[in-house]
C-alpha cells in the first residue's frame, strides 16, 4: 500500500473485518480515503469491505457491518487490512489463514490495525517483520509470539507489511500514505478536515506520558513506576528500588503514599496482577505460565494474590471473566 500504485485508476484497498473489530480503527481507516478524493477532485482510492464469509461482521460496540463479498470472491485489492480487536483468535482459522497467504503469493500487501497483527502473525505472514498493535494487547502477543518483534510506536511498515496499533493511530497512517503517494499538502488538508491538529509520525509512542497518564509530576517516583513496568517477570527488591530512585527505603514508602495513595510493594503487585489478567485473558498460557511471565513463584502464590484482588481465581476469572469496572 505504500509503494506507488501501477494500476490505472484508482488504487483499492480492502478492509478484513473480524468479529469486535474496532469501529474506531476502521473508520479511522477509511474516512481519510473518502475525503481525499473529495479534496483532490478524483477518485485516489476505492475501499472494499469483506469478511471471512461474505456475512456481516459485528463490531465490538455491538453494531453489525455490511461488506461486498467473501475475502475468497472480493474484487483485485492492492493492499488488504485485517481490522480486528478483541478475541481475533476466535476468527483464526485454516480456510482464513490459506486465503491471507494465497493473496501475499500474489503480491498483495497485507497490514492490521490493533490485533489484526495477531491475524496476521498466526497465519505466519510476520516472519522477519518488525510490527505494531494496541498496546494492551503487546505483553499476550510476545509470549505467544517471541520471535517477532513488537515496538510500541503508532504504526510500523516493511516489505510487503505493514502494521497499526489502531485507534486513532489508523488516521496518522493513512495520512502518512496519502503523503507518499500525493504529496504532503493534500495530507495536510485532509488532516485538518478531522481537526486533527497535526501527523503524528510512526515512530510516536502509543500511549501518554507517566506523569500525565498517573497525575504525577515527581521524576524520582516516575522513573521508579517505569523499572517497575519494565520488571513484572523478576520484580525489582526494595533496596533496587530505593537505589534506582536515590533516595532511602522510609523516602520511597513516602513518595508511594503521598502521590499514589499506596506502598511500593503494593502498587508492584497491582502492576504485576494486572499483567497476569491480561495474559489470562489474551493467551492460552497455564496459570503456572502466568504466574512465572508475571514473577510469582507458583500458581498457588498468584491464584492467592488474584484472589484478593479481583476476589476470582484466575481459572474463573478465564471462565468468566469479571467485568473490568468491578477490579478497580
Amino acid at each position: 500500500m505504500f509503494e506507488p500504485f501501477a494500476g490505472s485508476g484508482p488504487e483499492p484497498i480492502g478492509f478484513l473485518l473480524v468479529p469486535e473489530f474496532s469501529g474506531l480503527a476502521f473508520l479511522s481507516a477509511v474516512e481519510p480515503l473518502r475525503v481525499a478524493n473529495r479534496l483532490a477532485g478524483q477518485s485516489l482510492f476505492t475501499w472494499h469491505a469483506v469478511s471471512a464469509d461474505g456475512g456481516p461482521v459485528t463490531a465490538s460496540n455491538g453494531m453489525a457491518m455490511m461488506v461486498e463479498s467473501s475475502i475468497d470472491v472480493m474484487r483485485p485489492v492492492s493492499a488488504l487490512i485485517v481490522c480486528a480487536s478483541f478475541n481475533p483468535q476466535k476468527a483464526e482459522t485454516k480456510s482464513l489463514f490459506g486465503s491471507l497467504r494465497r493473496l501475499a503469493r500474489m503480491g498483495v500487501s497485507l497490514g492490521s490495525v490493533d490485533t489484526g497483527t495477531h491475524v496476521l502473525a498466526a497465519a505466519g505472514l510476520l516472519d522477519n517483520q518488525r510490527v505494531t498493535m494496541h498496546w494492551e494487547a503487546v505483553p499476550a502477543f510476545r509470549e505467544e509470539f517471541p520471535l517477532i518483534d513488537v515496538s510500541d510506536e503508532l504504526f510500523e511498515i516493511g516489505k510487503g507489511r505493514f502494521t497499526c496499533a489502531g485507534g486513532t493511530a489508523s488516521l496518522d497512517m493513512m495520512l502518512h500514505m496519502i503523503g507518499l503517494k500525493h504529496g504532503r499538502d493534500l495530507a495536510v488538508a485532509v488532516s485538518e478536515q478531522f481537526i486533527h491538529d497535526r501527523i503524528r509520525d510512526r515512530s510516536t509512542h502509543q500511549r501518554m506520558q507517566m506523569a500525565n497518564r498517573l497525575g504525577i509530576t515527581n521524576q524520582k517516583l516516575i522513573r521508579i513506576i517505569e523499572a517497575m513496568e519494565d520488571n513484572l517477570e523478576s520484580p525489582l527488591e526494595g533496596p533496587d528500588l530505593s537505589a534506582l530512585s536515590g533516595v532511602s527505603s522510609r523516602q520511597l514508602e513516602r513518595l508511594f503514599r503521598a502521590h499514589l495513595k499506596d506502598t511500593p510493594s503494593g502498587y508492584y503487585l497491582k502492576l504485576r496482577l494486572a499483567r497476569a489478567r491480561q495474559l489470562l485473558r489474551q493467551t492460552d498460557l497455564s496459570v503456572m505460565e502466568v504466574a512465572m511471565a508475571t514473577g510469582f513463584s507458583s500458581a498457588s502464590s498468584l491464584s492467592r494474590a488474584y484472589r484478593t484482588r479481583f476476589g476470582y481465581s484466575p481459572r474463573k476469572d478465564r471462565i468468566e471473566p469479571v467485568p473490568l469496572a468491578t477490579q478497580m
